[in-house]
């Protein structure tokens, strides 16, 4: 029962003067991968509305290209 007992008081002394919970709040692993997803959406959605855009004008092109061959 001791060994319970100083386990769960060292736990709640490491929460209570922040060694655990500063330990996940500095963690910013998490947000930097978290701001790269967004750049790569942002990104994907640029390219889909630029395909989007110009797909007609591509596609004209590359008849002509086609057909001249």
């Amino acid at each position: 029962m001791t060994r319970f007992k100083n386990w769960t008081l060292e736990k709640y002394v490491a929460v209570r003067h922040g060694g655990i919970v500063d330990a996940v709040t500095r963690n910013e692993e998490g947000q930097g991968l978290a701001e790269y997803g967004l750049i790569l959406a942002l990104i994907a959605i640029a390219c889909v509305v630029a395909l989007t855009a110009l797909g007609g004008g591509i596609a004209a092109k590359l008849n002509s290209v086609k057909a001249s061959l």
